[in-house]
């Protein structure tokens, strides 16, 4: 199976939409399959959610535990459609923390 690698047009547009929407604070790294939302320092980030690639128009959603690990949410979809969700329905996951 083929994989599917995270564009840097990909990590751009999210991080625009992402500011649009009010949240400056965050930043969109490109990582293999992956688009991760952080904050922070860079030499120390706050991990967010992350976006990987599954199919050439398919990506699914995960969400940073308090812990540093990452958990499924079981959401798959268009990448413009999961972003929305992840403002409209997860916002909280977004907030600046100090």
């Amino acid at each position: 199976m083929a994989k599917y690698f995270a564009e840097t047009y990909h990590a751009s547009d999210l991080q625009s939409y992402l500011h649009e929407q009010g949240h400056e604070h965050l930043r969109v790294r490109k990582y293999g399959d992956q688009l991760i939302i952080e904050s922070g320092r860079d030499n120390d980030p706050i991990k967010h959610a992350r976006f990987r690639r599954v199919t050439v128009n398919y990506w699914t959603l995960e969400m940073a535990t308090h812990t540093g690990k990452w958990e499924h949410t079981g959401l798959r979809g268009l990448l413009d459609d999961l972003r929305k969700m992840l403002v409209e329905d997860f916002g909280w996951v977004l907030t600046a923390i100090e």
